[in-house]
Parts: structure tokens; C-alpha cells; sequence
């Protein structure tokens, strides 16, 4: 009976853990859109601003703000000194219909609001503009497996430590597991991921500096050694570092330090 609850709290815990940890990740990255409170008046608006677009259409989408309220909106490509596009804003069933003209893929515009309610203007972002990243279409036939390859890794990466620490031998077949659904999942169908999503198989080192592209490769290779270290003999030491290390990692927020295209150049780099 012992034995079962401490599996079953392992399982328990390590799902909390890991939804968690993405659920983090995603959340804090500078792709998630951005959240804005603007009070004009008496009134309190609220609404998200975009931060990533995918497809080959203009980025496009709306805020609600009510009937008597216009707006501008400022965009440029980001990053440059440009002088900042302006456009009238309709407001359509009470929402400003925002339209970003589409970018190449890892391309980046900057832009912020202008909302206009009884001739007086309120900003929203002036002073820091929002930064958008446009990217091709990624196939669902290509992503929910990357997704599901990471999250059951990761899943049996916190599984293999929480077993190695209750002495459970099962511990280095959920190691073994563990190393091929990120294997698959980082290494293979990640970038996959990146060629559909910003024209380039791997941003990484040796090639660059994308941060989730060598999240993954960090995170397989200090996984990869703990399991190596446990092929003859137990070091369950190493597994527990290994898990504690990927799971660090993987709270770094996504998309940071990701994939940009180089307005002059025309190349992908990492900012």
C-alpha cells in the first residue's frame, strides 16, 4: 500500500509539476499576448495586444472599447528608426478592427495605440511599443506531437527522479523513455517545428543563439548523461540533477531570445 501511494503521488505531482512549468513558461514568454487595463473616464477598458502571428495573411484581430471611441494605430518594423506608419482605426460593433501588415517569417514590427474618446487621446504603449514576431503555419500534423513528445518527456524526467529517490527500480526504464520522447520531440520533430515556423531547422548553437533551441539541446544532453551514468552502475544522483536541471531550464520563458529576421540582411539571428 505504501509503495502504490508513493507512485501515485509521484504521477500526481509530477503532472502538477510539469503543467505548471509550461503553463509558466508559455505564459511569461514575449510572445503571450499582452494584457492592458486603460481607464478613460469613468470607464475601464480592458483587452490583450498580439505578440506573434502565423500564415501568410495580415496579422488581424480586434479590442473591445464601446461605441464612442476611435483610434490610430503606430507600427514599424521592428528593429529600425523608421517613421512610424499611422492608420485610422474602425470601430466595428463596438471594437477597433486592428489590421499588421504581414511580415516574412521571424520578421517583427513594433506598435502601439492611440485611442481617441471625446477629443482627448489616450496612448496605450507609446513609450514601449508592442514588438510582434510573424511566422509560417505550422501543420497540426507536425505540432500536437512535438507538444505531446516534450510534455510526456519532461513527465517521465520528473517521474525517473521522484522513483530514484524512493529506490524504485523502475527508475532507469522511465529514464530510457524519458530520453526518447525528448530525443523525438526536441530533436527531431522540434526543428521540424522551427523549419515550418521561421524557414530554418535549428537557430542553436553551433549555428546561433536561439534560446529554446538550445534549451532543448542543454536539456537533452545533461539528460543523456545521467542516463549514461546509470548503464552499469547506480548513480541516482545523476538522475535527480538531471531532472532538476532540465526542469530549471524549462522555466525560462518561451520564444525568448528566439528567432528574428534581420530587416537589413534579410537573415535570421536570435534577439
Amino acid at each position: 500500500m505504501k509503495v502504490k501511494f508513493k507512485k501515485g503521488f509521484s504521477w500526481i505531482f509530477a503532472v502538477v509539476l510539469v503543467i505548471g512549468t509550461s503553463t509558466y513558461q508559455k505564459r511569461t514568454g514575449p510572445t503571450y499576448p499582452k494584457s492592458e487595463e486603460l481607464k478613460i473616464e469613468s470607464s475601464t477598458l480592458k483587452f490583450e495586444l498580439l505578440r506573434t502571428h502565423g500564415g501568410t495573411e495580415n496579422c488581424k484581430y480586434q479590442i473591445p472599447v464601446g461605441k464612442e471611441i476611435t483610434g490610430k494605430l503606430y507600427y514599424r518594423v521592428y528593429p529600425t528608426k523608421s517613421e512610424f506608419t499611422v492608420v485610422e482605426l474602425k470601430n466595428i460593433n463596438d471594437s477597433l478592427q486592428i489590421e499588421l501588415p504581414h511580415q516574412p517569417p521571424a520578421g517583427k514590427l513594433e506598435y502601439f495605440l492611440e485611442l481617441i474618446h471625446n477629443n482627448n487621446s489616450y496612448f496605450v504603449n507609446k513609450d514601449q511599443p508592442i514588438i510582434i514576431r510573424f511566422k509560417g503555419d505550422v501543420p497540426n500534423s507536425i505540432l500536437i506531437p512535438h507538444i505531446i513528445f516534450m510534455f510526456f518527456g519532461l513527465l517521465f524526467v520528473v517521474i525517473s527522479a521522484l522513483y530514484s529517490l524512493y529506490n524504485f527500480p523502475e527508475y532507469k526504464i522511465h529514464s530510457y523513455i524519458a530520453l526518447g520522447l525528448i530525443t523525438i520531440g526536441g530533436l527531431i520533430l522540434g526543428p521540424m517545428v522551427q523549419k515550418y515556423a521561421f524557414n530554418e531547422y535549428w537557430a542553436g548553437i553551433p549555428w546561433g543563439w536561439d534560446l529554446t533551441d538550445n534549451k532543448t539541446l542543454f536539456g537533452f544532453l545533461a539528460w543523456l548523461i545521467a542516463v549514461l551514468l546509470n548503464l552499469k552502475k547506480e548513480r541516482k544522483w545523476a538522475i535527480v540533477a538531471g531532472a532538476i536541471f532540465i526542469m530549471f531550464i524549462f522555466t525560462i520563458p518561451h520564444s525568448m531570445h528566439g528567432s528574428q529576421r534581420d530587416p537589413e540582411t534579410g537573415k535570421i539571428i536570435s534577439a
